[in-house]
């Protein structure tokens, strides 16, 4: 049973930051919460060469009406060049709670 919301998520390399991304989201009614993860170790290919960094997800619950206007947003905002944006669709939960995740996210 898919559902009309979804989780998007990015990553950042300051707990400031992931903090600035997740509120800045729920304040402009885009997503209805974001969680940030407590640090993890990212090991990526970057220019060439394998990188590890400590970074922080930003997980985001929102409806996907307001994923394209969500989208635009991080991209914006997010300072890295290519940032994370992965999309993960929801395809169950509590009726209550989903109903809430589009009703403050805008949807």
């Amino acid at each position: 049973m898919a559902t009309d919301i979804v989780i998007a998520q990015t990553t950042i390399d300051d707990e400031a930051r992931a903090q600035r991304l997740a509120r800045g989201a729920v304040e402009e009614r885009l997503a209805a919460c974001a969680h940030v993860d407590a640090p993890l170790t990212a090991v990526y290919r970057w220019k060439e060469g394998v990188e590890t960094a400590t970074e922080w997800r930003v997980s985001y619950k929102t409806s996907r009406d307001r994923l394209p206007a969500l989208a635009e947003w991080v991209a914006r905002t997010h300072p890295y060049q290519v940032p994370e944006w992965i999309v993960l669709p929801v395809v169950g939960g509590s009726a209550a709670y989903l109903d809430w995740v589009v009703r403050e996210s805008g949807g």
